[in-house]
Formats: structure tokens, C-alpha cells, sequence
């Protein structure tokens, strides 16, 4: 069987110019994403600048039958960039080039190593507007958001990376290069194809190079939060609004757990005896925007909120959005471990959900803090814990479980946007039913026949 060492050769020797390292103080870095809990040691770490280049990685790969996981900035919550078999990590963040900005097509090609806030930034120098906005939106890639289809806080009124996909360039196993999609409004010839490479995790293929449709911006946002103390007026509020036929841009909630962490890290001025906070924002026509928010905030008042207060510009606007979007950092400051998870349910059953949240860490002797995306009823339940505690580190695992098969039994789904990757691979078949699960190893067989594209994820082969 050849060594590590001889496949770094092999590699080098086959892809000359190719910017790589098998030092193992560098593949340190490479071994983990943004789970912590989750490692593996890569075989070498490879940074193509070029589609030829990771082509040509992939060829070799195929012959070599050598894993291959390809990863951007490692902020994913499901150890879905974790090399589990070893093999190679193949990291895009070198290829971060804008190819386009068309603005009479409203679209924008950029390289998969390019990071979303630089999406975000070039649209508006362009007077245009890319809505998806995860929280790791600074740091994290767009071909990783693709990969992921991950949401964001704008998720609720104008959806989510897929929404905003139109074309894809992707290196096949084996180093074919595809390319799917175009700049067509309409375009139903044959099997749309870019939507299976769309949150697969890499394990379908390589994507290089994303073209993204782009919207004219919004021409006025207000900005709330609204605060209560009681969980469930906060969640009625919701369905309230919603029901009301108002789709905010944001409508997004801290628990109590939460809004002390943010307290403590940003000092906001948030009220630290708030059972729920929730942000909500609404965008659009002037007209609009004002009525939407007069109507957001008698449907607060009419279900028990303490107070609401309003953003008085944009600066205040900010403030108020950063009690949300410093939510996991905060929580991530409180113990040597937070695991940050991921389960959406119907929204009328939020609630519920958010009872049974509570009501377990409560059984297992856990810190949970829970913040989300009420809107869609995506909710984060985040463990603050300590890995080197085995005997906590179990309860925490229990409680994991029964918050996923929770969701699933309430008519939700154990991930909004993090994707399955390692941590949840366990539960997909519960979530989607057997033959969904069947149907996704036949097309994985039939692009990846040996498995090689970030192997274990998603789903064990057999």
C-alpha cells in the first residue's frame, strides 16, 4: 500500500506548480471545521489558483483512488469538511477572483473562494443587492454557501443561496469539468442540473465558479426589537405576523441564555431579564416599509411584548441587527465547547419545539442557549459544554437526539443550513425516509463511482 509520502510525490510530480503541503503543523488547520469537536488528519492540503488545476488534482485522484475533500474557509457546522479517510484537502480560498458584474442581466460570476461579504460589497458598488446572508457571511466562501445551500437572516422574505444560483461551473470525479446553468431567465431544457450539486456537501463535485442572480436593492428597511417575557408571546407574535400576510425581511429571535452572552460580549444595552428578544425588519417601498412596521408592532403589542423599540437610522439599525449576529460568538465565549445545532420545524409549531429545547437541557443538566430564524422556524439550540468531560459530553449527545427526532416528529427536519455532513448522517434516514436516502446513493454511484469526493458524508455508501 503506498504511503503518505509517496502519494505527496505522486501528487507533485503529476500537478507541477501546484501550491501544496504535508507539513504536519500546517494540516493541523485542515483536520477540524467550525464543529471543533469533530477532526481528522488530511494526507496534504492542496490550494489550486485554476479549474485546470483542481482538474488535474481530480484526474490524479481517480487514479490513485485517493479521497479528496474539498473545503473553503472551514466555517461549516456539520464536520462536513473534515477529512475523515485521510486523503487530500482541497482548498479553494487561493481561487477569489470576481470574473463578472452584469449589470444588464443583474448577475455576477465569481470563484468558489470567494468571500460572501465580497459578494455582498460588489453587487452594492453596482447599485445591486445579493440577498443570502449567512451569519458567517465575512468569512465564509460563496462555492462553501453553495455547497451548504446555506440560509441567513434575509432567508424568511427572499430566500436562500440556491434561490440566487443560476450557473455553476463543477470538476467532476475523475477531473471532467461541467458546466450548468446560464444567465437565462427561463431555461427548462433537460434535467436542471445545478440544483443537484447545490448543497451536496462535495460530494458530487467540485464547484469552482458560481454565476449568482442579483435584485435591485430595497429602497427603504426599518429595523425593531421587540422585547418579552414570555418565550411563547414572543412565538405567537410570529405566527401572528405572519398570518397577517407580512413577511419581514428578518424576524429572528434570542432566548434568555442568549441575550446575557450578547450582553456580556457586545453590551448592547439589551435587558438581561428578557425571556425572548426578537429582531424583526421589514424592507421595501417607503410606504410599504412604514405600514409593515406600524402593523409588526400593534401585532407585538397585542401579544404581550414589553417593549419595541425602533431603529432611528441606519447606524442604530446596525446596532440592533448585531444582537443577533453576534449570537454564536457570544455563546461561544461562555465554555471550552459550544456545539451550535441546527433543526427547523413548521412555524406554527415553534412554540412547542422551543418548550421541548428548553425542557431538555433542563433533564440533562445542560446549558443550552437557543436563538434563530423564527420567521422560518429555524431554530439553533447551542450546547455550551467541554469536550474533555466524556460523562457530559454523553448527555449532551442524548439530548441532541431528542431534539432531532423532536423536529422530525413535529413535521420538521434535522437541517435548515448547515447541511448533514458527519453529525448528522445518523438521522437522515429518519428525516427523509429510506428510499430518499436510496435514491441519493444511485446518484452518488453514478458521479463518484468510487467514492472518492468527501467519502462518509451525507450518508454511508452501504
Amino acid at each position: 500500500m503506498i504511503n503518505g509520502e509517496e502519494l505527496f510525490r505522486s501528487l507533485i510530480e503529476t500537478c507541477p506548480g501546484l501550491e501544496a503541503s504535508n507539513q504536519p503543523e500546517l494540516l493541523i488547520p485542515y483536520s477540524f471545521d467550525g464543529t471543533a469537536v469533530l477532526r481528522a488528519m488530511p494526507v496534504a492540503v492542496v490550494f489550486p489558483k485554476t479549474t485546470n488545476e483542481v482538474s488535474r488534482v481530480l484526474h490524479w485522484s481517480a487514479e490513485k483512488k485517493v479521497a479528496v475533500v474539498t473545503r473553503g474557509s472551514g466555517t461549516g457546522l456539520s464536520g462536513g469538511s473534515v477529512p475523515v479517510l485521510g486523503g487530500i484537502v482541497l482548498c479553494l480560498s487561493k481561487m477569489d477572483k470576481i470574473l463578472e458584474v452584469d449589470t444588464k442581466n443583474l448577475t455576477l460570476k465569481a470563484e468558489s473562494g470567494v468571500i460572501t461579504a465580497k459578494i455582498t460589497e460588489t453587487a452594492e458598488r453596482a447599485g445591486l443587492f445579493y440577498p443570502p446572508d449567512p451569519g458567517s457571511l465575512k468569512i465564509s466562501t460563496i462555492g462553501g454557501n453553495v455547497a451548504e445551500n446555506s440560509g441567513g437572516l434575509r432567508g424568511l422574505k427572499y430566500g436562500v443561496t440556491r434561490d440566487y444560483v443560476m450557473g455553476l461551473e463543477v470538476v467532476l470525479s475523475g477531473g471532467e469539468v461541467l458546466w450548468t446553468g446560464n444567465k437565462c431567465v427561463k431555461d427548462v431544457a433537460g434535467y436542471t442540473l445545478r440544483d443537484l450539486f447545490i448543497g451536496s456537501e462535495g460530494t458530487l463535485g467540485v464547484i469552482t465558479a458560481v454565476l449568482l442572480k442579483l435584485i435591485p436593492p430595497p429602497a427603504a428597511r426599518k429595523t425593531m426589537l421587540a422585547v418579552y417575557d414570555d418565550m411563547e408571546k414572543a412565538a405567537r407574535t410570529v405566527s401572528a405576523i405572519i398570518a397577517a400576510k407580512i413577511i419581514p425581511c428578518t424576524l429572528e429571535f434570542l432566548d434568555r441564555v442568549t441575550v446575557n452572552c450578547v450582553e456580556d460580549y457586545a453590551k448592547i444595552g439589551l435587558p438581561r431579564d428578557a425571556e425572548a428578544v426578537l429582531l424583526m425588519e421589514t424592507d421595501g417601498h417607503p410606504a410599504a416599509v412604514e405600514a409593515e412596521a406600524a402593523a409588526m408592532e400593534k401585532i407585538a403589542r397585542e401579544n404581550g411584548v414589553r417593549s419595541v423599540k425602533t431603529a432611528a437610522n441606519a447606524a442604530e439599525a446596525a446596532s440592533l441587527s448585531s444582537a443577533r449576529r453576534t449570537a454564536f460568538s457570544a455563546l461561544a465565549r461562555v465554555g471550552p465547547t459550544t456545539i451550535l445545532e441546527d433543526a427547523t420545524v413548521p412555524r406554527d409549531r415553534l412554540p412547542e419545539m422551543i418548550r421541548f429545547i428548553q425542557e431538555v437541557g433542563r433533564r440533562h443538566r445542560l446549558k443550552i442557549g437557543t436563538f434563530g430564524h423564527m420567521g422560518d422556524g429555524n431554530l439553533h439550540p447551542t450546547f455550551l459544554t467541554d469536550e474533555k468531560n466524556r460523562e457530559e459530553m454523553h448527555r449532551v449527545e442524548a439530548a441532541m437526539k431528542e431534539i432531532f427526532h423532536q423536529a422530525v416528529a413535529l413535521g420538521g427536519t434535522i437541517t435548515g443550513e448547515h447541511g448533514v455532513g458527519l453529525a448528522k448522517k445518523e438521522y437522515l434516514a429518519g428525516a427523509v425516509g429510506e428510499v430518499n436516502v436510496g435514491i441519493m446513493r444511485k446518484i452518488k454511484q453514478a458521479l463518484d463511482p468510487d467514492g472518492l469526493l468527501n467519502p462518509g458524508k451525507i450518508f454511508d455508501l452501504s
